[in-house]
């Protein structure tokens, strides 16, 4: 082995072994190798919002939204990934771990502990796996996003600032384990088992008991995933590269469990497609999205409707309508809006029916930096007032609803690393 020369100095004088020394530099030269294929990269996601009307008290209840957002400038997340991807080899490995720090950490309410407010949380840890089986079958072991939704908890990927009420009634983070296969060009699945549907790490389903189940039994109830998705191939025309996508995620909430004093046992169905136009640029989207709790006759649902427009290198058009009802109440209006139906600390509201119509422009001016400016509009379609507060006999606010609508401009800055 050749050593540089201050190893074989400090042998001379005795204060190393050239034995230790080898042993030493061999060990530094397999950790190096381990992790030349180890990548770092994220993001910071910042912006600004602009509420028009007086009264922040009761604003959409969307994911990541919240009053202490509203009228003012944003840090909303910084996102750290370190990942060594799958290869080519039949017998791959990795692994990624996606740490998130700042406010919207909170709402992801995978803590481990019951302080969720520490602007600190470990979106996805999974290894990653594949088993030489027909094309391969890759797996996620530990931490790993929900497998359904047309839109992602990763800013920088929707074509929009704010989300869908889809979005938030979706389960988010699962911990367990996930297969995938893809049997051909056209057609893929994925199945996985996990321990609750909620978000929180290494969560369990030790309460309630599920109809005539021993605690015991109970304890051990898992939830179960499948998807399967289509894609059109090139023989298809403009409509090569258009996608379908199904699936559905069954299991226990602990946050349904104690606030609808049910088993806890819900279901959660997608449907979604992104279809190519002959419009050069123009992509279309569609999504369905239904909560059903068990023992509970109303579901929460949502379609949405998506277009995109690649105008030209930089600049990109992106439009989002949908219609939301949420029978149950399962959103609601309430002061700390958007952590969705799954999270352990989810407060109840009021029965919901909305349309929300979104517009954004989008314009990458500078290098790595994703630049954006959207206006949302969201209409109660019900009697009842969800969004602002009223002002009392006596002048003073107060936190109940008062107005049918909530209008929001706000801009995104958003730099990739």
């Amino acid at each position: 082995m050749k050593f540089n020369k201050w190893t074989v100095a400090l042998a001379a004088v005795g204060v190393v072994s050239l034995a230790s020394a080898a042993k030493a530099e061999e060990k530094a030269s397999t950790a190096v190798t381990a992790l030349t294929p180890t990548s770092i990269s994220g993001y910071v996601d910042t912006s600004a919002e602009w509420n028009l009307g007086t009264g922040d008290a009761n604003v959409p209840p969307y994911k990541f939204n919240s009053p202490s957002k509203a009228d003012g400038f944003n840090l909303d997340v910084i996102q750290l990934r370190i990942e060594k991807a799958l290869d080519e080899s039949e017998w791959a490995s990795g692994y990624r771990v996606d740490l998130w720090m700042g406010p919207d950490a909170n709402t992801l309410g995978t803590s481990s502990t019951w302080d969720h407010y520490s602007n600190f949380a470990i979106r996805q840890a999974y290894v990653a796996l594949r088993t030489p089986v027909g094309n391969g079958i890759d797996w996620k072991v530990g931490v790993f996003d929900s497998i359904i939704g047309y839109e992602s908890v990763e800013s920088p990927n929707d074509p929009n600032f704010t989300r869908s009420y889809g979005h938030s009634i979706e389960p988010q983070t699962e911990t367990g384990v996930l297969a995938s296969y893809r049997f051909c060009d056209m057609f893929s699945a994925s199945f996985g088992i996990a321990d609750t549907v909620g978000p929180q790490i290494n969560g369990r389903a030790f309460y309630p008991v599920v109809g005539n189940q021993s605690e015991a039994e109970s304890e051990s109830y898992k939830s179960y995933m499948g998807s399967i998705a289509l894609t059109a191939p090139d023989s298809m025309g403009f409509l090569a590269g258009s996608t379908l996508y199904a699936g559905i995620v069954n299991g226990f909430s602990p946050a349904v469990a104690s606030g609808y004093h049910t088993n806890g046992v819900v279901t959660s169905y997608y449907v979604g497609t992104t279809v190519a136009t002959p419009v050069t640029g123009l992509r279309l989207g569609a999504s369905f999205d239904d909560l059903n709790i068990a023992h509970i006759n109303n579901d929460t649902y949502s379609f949405a409707g998506y277009a995109s427009f690649q105008a030209t290198e930089k600049l990109s058009l992106h439009a989002r309508a949908e219609y939301f009802k949420d029978k149950p109440g399962i959103l609601g209006t309430r002061a700390n809006p958007g952590q969705g139906v799954l999270f352990d600390d989810l407060a109840y509201g009021q029965k919901a029916e909305v349309l929300a119509l979104t517009a954004t422009v989008q314009y990458d001016l500078w290098k790595n930096v994703i630049s954006r400016l959207e206006f949302r509009w969201d209409h109660s379609l019900l009697d009842n007032a969800l969004f602002g507060e009223s002002i009392n006999s006596s002048g003073n606010y107060t936190s109940a609803p008062s107005r049918d609508n909530a209008c929001m401009v706000a801009a995104n800055i958003i730099y990739k690393f």
